[in-house]
């Protein structure tokens, strides 16, 4: 009998050491980031060389080159040294500008001193940095940002051979691209890992804290006590359950996982199809980070970058109304779609009933989200900086969740909670950094200013035609993008032609916040339905169609709110509306919105024949569709609303009648 070899450790040891590692970088990058937003001892420069660094080296460390590859020895060695450069890059970047350092200094000035005058070492530090960070992206997002990286990179250098069409320029040498995207304060470590370190990682980590202190199992529990019993329940339940998660997480994918993990079996168990519910799922979770208070830091991003600046107030209560509608849109959806296929609002199988556990089971839990919620928001209100409103959060979810043995957090579980949020903010330090290349180039080029030079001779012809043009560019731009980078991109090269349009400011940067998030439901790279059918176990590009379905007032909403803005309670001037201006526009567009998922579903009081689904579709277009208005007994009444309003009249007494 041949002698037989115990297996050997090596492998098993390695993953322990890998994982320990992990976790000792990340709750060095939560404690690092907390301490240095609210009691800042680095200067900006290195305080994101030092964030980018503990990201990129996690990034390397967890997640494989290629998921083929995860166990082979050679690729995890790879790993390793990738890591260490993506360690020593941004090493370079802290060492070389952070004052404790000058002795450290080349030719004794800082890096930033040295601009236009940079090394060979800098220059290799630049070059080697740009690759890892791209090489970092594709790991954790996928080719799309990085070919967009690498295609704005190449068109700096080529740029005086480029078309008239291509937006030519005098072109730079590889030292001077280098220097802008990685070394100087414009690209890499500039205002897109500048936000996501400032804002919202802390709301990352505020997410976590809060999912293990049980809040996320009372956000469940509530949703399931005030709509369990209605037609559609569990549906129902889904749609409010994640416009509550989703407005503190801000990721879709991350809402869609956690949340639908509960919601999905509910609804199949209520007899949903599995790729309805988990369409619903998709579509509920991507509505998340535009529901106020949170929006999933949306709101803190838009104070660093509307222009003129406005308050946290202002951007809250103008995206109170829209969020609204597109959640009454899914609620409606469900509602009809319900009635329709007569499923069932109780849950029957056991994940359900087990997942459907009494409001009253779950009160410490509900206590402790409601601290952390409203004392968000109230510090917020009275002025305090959004860090400091999260820091001081996170502190009253560990006291008060200290009265409870069900919410109170020991260390170890504190320490989970910093690994997973870091493990979460490994695609936003990639994505961001990869999106602070593409910012870098745009300033150094001119093309930020040179794009809305030729957008806007089209758009003094028809401003609907340029506000199509932008939602495709931003739905384009934004596949396979976190929500808060694709915003932070978009705002950046899109932004200013809005602003150039005429369109109030706010008003235009909500535009292209809402088509960021509605990136996450448009096939064929829909993330959020990708999610959800992971869970539900359905077919990717069928879930994906079947969100985009659910999601479709929210590729309408951005128009309406541009053309009306006193749905985003501001008249055209940009200031703010009054209540009576506001009545009008908010009635239509919510029977606009009730016309839309009636036509979506074939339902209203009863099941609606092909001739009228088509006319409730037309009623839709009617109201939602900016038109003229004639005078009416000296008032001012839109056509178009007006044969909307009459349309949906006849077509309600018919299917009443039926």
């Amino acid at each position: 009998m041949p002698e037989t070899t115990a297996p050997t450790p090596t492998g098993r040891d390695t993953d322990a050491v890998r994982q320990a590692i992990t976790r000792a970088l990340a709750v060095g990058l939560c404690v690092f980031t907390l301490v240095q937003v609210n009691y800042p001892t680095l200067a900006p420069q290195p305080q994101l060389a030092v964030f980018a660094l503990l990201g990129l080296v996690i990034c390397f460390l967890n997640v494989p080159i290629h998921p083929n590859l995860k166990n082979h020895p050679a690729a995890r060695a790879g790993d390793v040294v990738l890591a260490v450069l993506a360690a020593v890059c941004c090493g370079w970047i802290l060492v070389q500008n952070e004052p404790f350092f000058e002795g450290l200094w080349q030719g004794g000035s800082s890096l930033g001193n040295r601009a236009g005058f940079e090394t060979g070492t800098d220059i290799l530090v630049g070059v080697v940095g740009l690759l890892l960070v791209i090489e970092a992206a594709r790991r954790s997002l996928g080719l799309a940002l990085p070919i967009l990286s690498g295609l704005f990179l190449v068109y700096a250098y080529v740029g005086a051979t480029m078309p008239d069409w291509l937006f030519p320029h005098r072109g730079y040498t590889i030292e001077r691209i280098v220097a802008q995207a990685f070394l100087q304060a414009q690209g890499t470590f500039g205002v897109a890992l500048g936000v996501m370190f400032t804002y919202v990682f802390l709301f990352v980590i505020f997410g976590a804290f809060l999912s293990a202190s049980g809040a996320t199992r009372f956000i469940i529990d509530f949703a399931q006590a005030v709509f369990g019993r209605s037609p559609g329940g569990p549906a129902k339940v889904a749609v409010l359950s994640s416009g509550l998660m989703g407005s503190l997480s801000g990721s879709a994918v991350a809402n869609t996982a956690t949340t639908g993990a509960f919601t999905i079996p509910m609804m199949r168990s209520a007899g949903f199809k599995a790729t309805t519910a988990a369409g619903i799922q998709a579509a509920a979770s991507s509505g998340g980070a535009l529901m106020p208070p949170v929006m999933g830091a949306g709101a803190y991003m838009m104070l660093e970058i509307v222009d003129p600046p406005v308050t946290y107030i202002e951007i809250i209560r103008a995206a109170l109304i829209p969020a609204i509608l597109y959640y009454l849109s899914l609620f409606l959806i469900t509602h009809f779609h319900a009635r329709g296929t007569m499923a069932d609002a109780a849950p029957e199988s056991p994940a359900a009933t087990a997942a459907a556990t009494p409001l009253a089971e779950s009160r410490h839990e509900g206590v402790v989200f409601a601290t952390a919620l409203g004392l968000l928001i109230l510090l917020l209100i009275l002025g305090y900086t959004p860090f400091r409103a999260v820091t001081a959060s996170l502190v009253g979810i560990v006291v008060v969740g200290a009265f409870n043995e069900r919410t109170r957090l020991s260390v170890q579980d504190v320490i989970k909670a910093f690994v997973k949020s870091a493990r979460d903010v490994v695609s936003l330090v990639a994505a961001s950094a990869s999106v602070g290349i593409i910012i870098g180039i745009v300033t150094l080029t001119g093309i930020g200013t040179r794009l809305p030079a030729t957008i806007l001779p089209l758009a003094e012809q028809s401003l609907f035609l340029a506000l199509v043009l932008i939602m495709i560019s931003s739905i384009v731009l934004g596949m396979g993008l976190p929500s808060a980078v694709c915003y932070l991109l978009l705002a950046t090269l899109i932004g200013p032609v809005l602003g150039n349009l005429g369109v109030v400011p706010l008003a235009a940067h909500l535009f292209i916040f809402y088509f960021g998030m509605m990136s996450m439901v448009t096939p064929p790279v829909a993330l959020a339905g990708y999610a959800a059918a992971s869970i539900a176990g359905t077919n990717i590009m069928a879930t994906s169609f079947a969100a985009f379905r659910f999601a479709l007032v929210g590729f309408t909403l951005p128009y309406i709110f541009v053309y009306r803005p006193e749905l985003l309670m501001l008249t055209t001037a940009g200031e703010t509306a009054g209540p009576l201006a506001m009545v009008v526009p908010v009635g239509i567009g919510a029977l606009g919105v009730l016309c839309f998922a009636s036509g979506i579903t074939g339902q209203l009081r009863t099941a609606l024949p092909l001739p009228l689904r088509l006319a409730v579709f037309a009623a839709a277009a009617l109201l939602l569709a900016p038109g003229p208005a004639v005078a009416v007994a000296g008032l001012p009444v839109p056509v178009l609303d007006a044969a909307g309003v009459v349309l949906f009249g006849v077509i309600f007494a018919m299917n009443r009648a039926r």
